[in-house]
């Protein structure tokens, strides 16, 4: 079949969708990430901050591991987690 008109060799609607999606790509690569932080996020890493008091604590139960002298009240953890499985 022969198709006699002006120019149908150069019409290719995939070529043409190629070249637009490559400009497109093109514009976007030119953008810089960028990050914003809410206030609530702000608010969120304030509160997660340690205070002296606990680190000394934290650091206290650490020595006690690292030397073999920390005993565990099994009692006390059992009651725990009776007490949360129960709620």
């Amino acid at each position: 079949m022969k198709i006699n008109g002006s120019n149908h060799t150069n019409f290719n609607p995939y070529k043409n969708n190629q070249i637009q999606k490559q400009a497109e790509i093109k514009n976007d690569s030119n953008k810089k990430d960028q990050v914003e932080i809410s206030s609530q996020a702000k608010q969120l890493l304030e509160s997660e901050k340690t205070n002296a008091q606990r680190d000394s604590y934290v650091q206290e139960i650490k020595n006690q591991v690292e030397s073999g002298e920390y005993k565990v009240n099994h009692e006390k953890t059992a009651q725990k987690m009776i007490d949360f499985w129960s709620r």
